[in-house]
């Protein structure tokens, strides 16, 4: 229970004093809370007994018939349908032959799919991995630019290579990167750490990646946000264990990538992924898949990493965001809203009730609500899952989520 003292207390004393004076000692409940109201904050503020009652279709919410700036975590499963497992994998024959493919990438779905997942491409400091300049004048060295663009992306000021963990304690340093970047319109705000799993298969073996944050907080930041460290491992879905780590690093000791769960993208490792899958791929093509033979260090070794994954066939992510809310309570009192404006509720030319009974006791039923501006705009509609009756006997309380 708040309490008004000292000064507010002296302040409130003197204004109900002089409200009392001016209208000759009249103060309802109403006016009342007003006043109070003035001098409590929050959720000590009284609220008019009754409030108003609605004669027509449309009733003014109260001071505390809403609750805005709600916060909710919200995860869903980062595919599209929301679906949380990705297990094919289909590129575009158009795009691999375009130049674009010199960069990276896409990966989509389905064979007929317009909706991108994610993106795959490799990144050279120095430009390999790229047609040489001996070969083709014209080579814009796209794997220099693409590492150049990550680094940027997500490196500090200053760093100027990928580091990975290494089981001797001293990062190793990285010349070359594998992209996996997932599209924004599937990770929204941000991938879910800890929620995600990728199998590789290549000719030395098949492996699931995850991240190693479990249930902690990263424990590097920078300035893309949190950095965790891939490994290999299972999220042992469907059980109450907590994901194992099976392993950190390749069989030299070297560290499988990093993840950045709020930019969405994954950067692996291509020297501990060759020492791990093995470097050969399948040629030909299958099930409208392009399968593309031939990928050397000196080609597009993006093309080699989609392979990795295609061979794996097992996708696993799911993406968090913050969803501002705002609740609206609806309250219909026995007084209000039971009489109806549809044209069946009457009948003949002299207006009577199509029912006689609703003569003594008049019933409606609520199905739709609607939220309106001050300019008696429509701004948001609410249907309910089935009607509800309502009639002088009783009462209808019904909230409405507004999800932003």
């Amino acid at each position: 229970m708040a309490q008004i003292t000292g000064q507010a207390g002296v302040n409130l004393t003197q204004e109900l004093a002089n409200y009392l004076d001016a209208n000759q000692g009249n103060l309802t409940s109403e006016q009342l809370s007003q006043i109070i109201n003035q001098y409590l904050t929050g959720g000590d503020k009284l609220a008019a007994s009754g409030g108003q009652i609605s004669t027509g279709i449309y009733k003014r919410f109260g001071e505390f018939d809403q609750v805005n700036g709600k916060v909710e975590v919200v995860t869903t499963g980062l595919w599209s349908g929301d679906t949380g497992s990705l297990t094919s994998f289909f590129t575009s024959s158009t795009q691999a032959s375009a130049a674009s493919s010199n960069y990276y990438l896409d990966v989509y779905d389905t064979a007929l799919s317009a909706s991108v997942q994610f993106a795959v491409a490799y990144g050279h400091k120095f430009g390999s991995g790229s047609v040489s300049l001996d070969n083709d004048d014209s080579s814009t060295l796209a794997t220099k630019a693409t590492y150049a663009q990550y680094k940027n992306l997500l490196l500090d000021q200053g760093d100027t290579k990928f580091l990975f963990a290494s089981e001797s304690g001293a990062s190793f340093e990285s010349d070359d990167i594998y992209i996996i970047n997932l599209a924004r319109a599937r990770y929204k705000e941000k991938m879910d750490a800890g929620n995600w799993s990728l199998t590789l298969s290549g000719s030395a073996g098949t492996a699931t990646l995850i991240d190693d944050s479990g249930k902690k907080f990263s424990d590097a930041v920078g300035k893309a946000g949190r950095i965790f460290d891939v490994v290999s491992g299972s999220l042992n879905l469907g059980t109450e264990s907590e994901a194992t780590i099976g392993g950190r690093f390749d069989s030299n000791g070297r560290g499988f990538g990093k993840f950045f769960p709020d930019q969405g993208i994954i950067v692996l490792n291509p020297t501990a992924v060759a020492d791990r899958f093995g470097t050969s791929i399948d040629s030909g093509s299958s099930n409208g898949k392009a399968i593309h033979a031939g990928i050397t260090r000196e080609g597009k070794n993006q093309f080699l990493l989609y392979n990795y994954i295609d061979g794996g066939s097992d996708f696993q992510a799911r993406r968090t965001e913050n969803v501002s809310t705002s609740h609206y309570f609806v309250r219909a009192t026995n007084r209000e809203f039971n009489f109806s404006n549809n044209p069946t509720f009457v009948t003949g030319s002299d207006g009577s009730f199509a029912e006689s009974t609703f003569e003594r006791d008049p019933r409606s039923y609520i199905t739709t609500v609607g939220l309106f501006s001050e300019a008696n705009e429509l701004l948001a509609v609410a249907k309910t899952s089935q009607p509800i009756p309502k009639s002088f006997d009783k009462e209808v309380l019904i909230k409405v989520k507004l999800d932003f």
